[in-house]
């Protein structure tokens, strides 16, 4: 058991509505804590929270799971980041963050052009996939 286990399980019971923890605030509550995020994902599934609506618009979406679409065009700049950031062929969503902020874009941007390029995020922060 992690030494914050408490305090991870009361932030995330204040903040938790309905059993289910949105990827944002189980960000915030990370850094809140000053740990990382796979372990608020850890906690989200012992204490059966679901997470939901990815930042990066893959999963916790109704009446559809995921939101993010493909963008009718991706950038040279945009395109190399994700291409060089890839890793056995995805983009780990660490990585997807990474190039939304240094490309000063929103994380959808991001997550669109790999819709448009084929190519699958993988691994989640939090654990979810």
């Amino acid at each position: 058991m992690e030494k914050n286990d408490a305090r991870i399980r009361e932030k995330m019971t204040q903040r938790a509505a309905d059993n289910q923890l949105p990827c944002a605030v189980a960000f915030d509550i990370a850094g809140e804590l000053g740990v990382g995020p796979e372990i608020i994902g850890s906690c989200a599934d012992k204490m059966g929270f679901r997470l939901v609506k990815c930042q990066l618009g893959l999963f916790g979406y109704e009446p559809e799971k995921k939101i993010v679409k493909a963008r009718a065009e991706v950038s040279g700049q945009l395109r190399q980041a994700v291409y060089e950031n890839l890793e056995n062929g995805r983009l780990a969503c660490r990585n997807a963050f990474i190039i939304a902020r240094k490309l000063d874009l929103r994380k959808m941007d991001v997550s669109g052009a790999c819709e448009t390029l084929d190519i699958k995020i993988k691994p989640c922060q939090l654990g979810a996939f």
